[in-house]
């Protein structure tokens, strides 16, 4: 073990989520590289350390840091180093030469009880004096409430955010009401502030505490889907979570309604409770719906006569579904268009754009997804972009409490365009669609196209399965299957699942294949074969573009166990090629991963071959696949790239944003589409196995399905229509605006 004293001369790396720093350290002219974790920090600062030397095989001797102690200095030389060095603004080497050669010894005890003596000296103002005053306090300040914080497990990021929030007034909030940074800070969960709240004293049945885990269970049923919780499983629910009687609970429900942090309304003659921002997001949802739900005044007959010329220039034949769809198109306001594979989405949705570029309609295209646009654009030939990206997503530095983000196109600022369509709005969930909505003024159309039969969105809500319910909106239903997709058996098929037929699996047929095996590891064998070995070459693709998907994140064939089996054959450790062991998971140069929560900050960019940016964005979002192209272990980045080439750099810290993607569960897949899918079908929790489930997996194969399993499970699915249930009152909210 060695100490050493000395001024930290540059900061060279730091990790601001947990501390990790690596600096150089001056001691009497000799230069130490310390690496450890380090509360907080700044260049100039005299600190005492203690620790072991180690050689790094790249980058030489250092000392890694076991224990440290921040020192105020003590002789002149250091004071003048300190005050030089950049730590305080507004005082340069030569300034503070002046301030301690005035004040020699006494230099801190001037700056802390007479600042005002410091605009003595040229070249400081009385302004200037009270700034250097105040940072020289703030800075032992900080320092205090990092230390002090970190004895609770708060991260060094969090805790700087806390005391950004409060300042000195931390002490306070720590003491009286941890529960509140819950709802001030972002980051702060319940069970955080809770760990706060029992390390500090504070009783289980405190107001604070039962009025923030009801908010918690609220915004963790938002996580599973829902948008509000019946009152009975609302109290079930929160009873668990916080060890405390139901009745104690109820009682807070009212204080909560009249706080306006929850509304609580009566449906199907029982009470039901949201969490009041869920509450109005649904009722502003359906507000800006009906505003757009306008009937236009084209003719019919002339919008029948446009479309016959366009057909016969496009060479295309539509059916009076489809024609019916083109005709809603042009006069309505709103309009949902759905129907599964085979169906004649597309050649509709085309068909709608080109009649409205023989208007001069300014027309926008937008998926929920890269990948979703990705394929819009290759459908139509029209430029579609994510959501996110037609709302010009812009990070707001600082400002969390918008999850970091806002989109510049707004009420205030709406899309120009006179008709906007939407592709896979059954992945919209209520957030996004406000946001969309925000944008889209009344008097342009607004087209939404989906498949109502997949499953519903990630996030909170069943927007288009509501919208579609309610019965207020031109919904036009597609149901022919046309000739050529109904040479594709995975049409033919996934069209049988939906209605619930059984499916032939015994039969031979060049895209929808069954291999029956009856032990997991034996279906992991030959999905690994299949993957490896005999579907790239048979759809045209790489091992990576062909996506295995399963039902369920545990158990046999959870995504979890196939992510590591899978990763040790397609891509095995090897000399010389980095790795990152985090959370359990070893992540590799050359790994396959998915961005698993909506990142709206980060940045990426796209480098030409020289590695020189070309393009530069923000936002990295749910469901994303890239692959891993760095691992530095000295910077602690790991660089991922995605579509379209853009490159990301992730903090260590940040690999919780990420898994192994070899295999996928099918909530994740959609919006995607692959060459081919490769699904196991062995038994499970019957929630989970499910007919809408395998037909949205079935779904997202362009050229082959391949099933590994038993065949009774498969069979077991098709005939299993039970849906998890969602909680979402979207449709109600729409009835009651229209009744108005």
């Amino acid at each position: 073990m060695a100490t050493v004293c000395g001024f930290v001369e540059k900061i060279k790396y730091r990790n601001e989520d947990n501390g990790y720093t690596v600096l150089s350290l001056v001691n009497e002219g000799e230069e130490y590289t310390l690496v450890g974790n380090f509360h907080y920090i700044s260049e100039g600062e005299l600190i005492e350390v203690s620790g072991a030397m180690t050689e790094h095989p790249v980058y030489g001797e250092q000392m890694t840091v076991e224990s440290y102690e921040i020192k105020a200095p003590e002789d002149t030389a250091a004071m003048e180093r300190y005050l030089g060095s950049g730590a305080i603004k507004g005082i340069g080497a030569a300034l503070a030469a002046r301030i301690v050669r005035r004040f020699k010894a006494d230099t801190f005890r001037i700056m802390e009880e007479e600042p005002e003596r410091l605009s003595e000296i040229k070249g400081i103002s009385e302004k200037l004096a009270m700034s250097i005053s105040g940072q020289v306090e703030e800075k032992k300040e900080m320092r205090q409430a990092m230390m002090f914080l970190q004895e609770y497990g708060i991260s060094m990021n969090l805790a700087v955010k806390i005391y950004q929030e409060y300042g000195p007034r931390l002490y306070g909030v720590l003491k009286e009401n941890p529960y509140q940074m819950a709802d001030d800070i972002p980051g702060v969960g319940f069970k955080m502030a809770d760990e706060i709240a029992r390390r500090v004293g504070i009783f289980t049945d405190s107001d604070f505490r039962i009025k923030c885990g009801v908010l918690y269970t609220l915004l963790q049923a938002a996580g599973n889907g829902h948008t509000y919780l019946p009152e009975e499983e609302l109290l079930a629910q929160a009873s668990e979570l916080l060890k405390v009687e139901q009745q104690f609970i109820e009682k807070h429900l009212m204080d909560m309604q009249l706080d306006k942090r929850l509304v609580i309304r009566e449906s199907s003659g029982k009470r039901i409770v949201y969490a009041s921002q869920y509450y109005y997001m649904e009722l502003n949802v359906a507000k800006m719906l009906h505003d757009l739900n306008i009937k236009g005044r084209m003719p019919e007959e002339d919008i029948r006569n446009n479309l016959l010329k366009i057909q016969k220039e496009e060479q295309i034949e539509l059916d009076e579904k489809q024609v019916q769809a083109v005709v809603e198109a042009v006069n309505s306001g709103l309009l949902i268009i759905t129907g599964g594979p085979g169906t004649g989405k597309t050649t509709t949705i085309n068909t709608i754009i080109r009649f409205f570029e023989s208007e001069e309609m300014e027309i926008l295209l937008a998926a929920p997804t890269g990948r979703a646009a990705k394929r819009m654009t290759e459908a139509t030939g029209y430029e579609a972009r994510t959501i996110h990206r037609l709302l010009e997503l812009s990070g707001v530095p600082g400002d969390e409490r918008s999850v970091g983000m806002h989109f510049e196109r707004n009420e205030e600022n709406p899309l120009d365009a006179d008709a906007v369509i939407i592709d896979e709005t059954s992945m919209v969930d209520i957030h996004l669609m406000q946001s969309l909505l925000k944008a889209v003024n009344p008097g342009t159309r607004l087209i939404l196209v989906g498949d109502v039969n997949q499953l519903p969105s990630v996030g909170p809500g069943n927007v288009l399965r509501d919208m579609i319910g309610s019965g207020c909106f031109n919904v036009v239903m597609l149901t022919k299957i046309f000739r050529q997709a109904t040479q594709s058996d995975i049409v033919v098929n996934a069209h049988k699942i939906n209605a619930g037929e059984q499916v032939s699996l015994g039969k031979k047929s060049n895209d929808f294949l069954f291999i029956r095996r009856e032990d997991p590891n034996a279906i992991i064998n030959a999905m690994i074969t299949l993957v490896r070995n005999k579907l790239p070459g048979y759809v045209h693709a790489d091992t990576y573009d062909i996506q295995i998907m399963t039902p369920m994140r545990k158990g046999a064939i959870g995504v979890e166990r196939l992510n590591a089996i899978l990763q040790e054959y397609l891509n095995p450790p090897a000399e010389g090629k980095p790795e990152k062991e985090a959370g359990g998971v070893t992540y590799r140069v050359g790994d396959k991963v998915m961005q698993i929560k909506n990142n709206y900050n980060i940045e990426w960019e796209v480098r030409n071959r020289y590695g020189i940016p070309m393009e530069k964005g923000t936002g990295i979002y749910n469901g994303d696949i890239g692959i891993i192209r760095e691992i530095n272990s000295f910077a602690e980045l790991v660089t991922v790239e995605f579509d379209e080439s853009r490159m990301v750099d992730y903090s260590f810290k940040q690999l919780e944003e990420l898994e192994l993607a070899y295999a996928i569960t099918i909530h994740k897949s959609q919006g995607s589409e692959y060459p081919a899918v490769v699904i196991p079908v062995f038994s499970g929790p019957k929630m989970l196995m499910t007919r809408n489930l395998i037909y949205t997996a079935v779904t997202r194969a362009r050229a082959c399905v391949c099933l590994v399993g038993m065949p009774e499970i498969f069979q077991e699915m098709v005939c299993n229509e039970m849906e998890q249930r969602r909680y979402s009152g979207l449709k109600e909210r729409i009835c009651e605006i229209n009744e108005l």
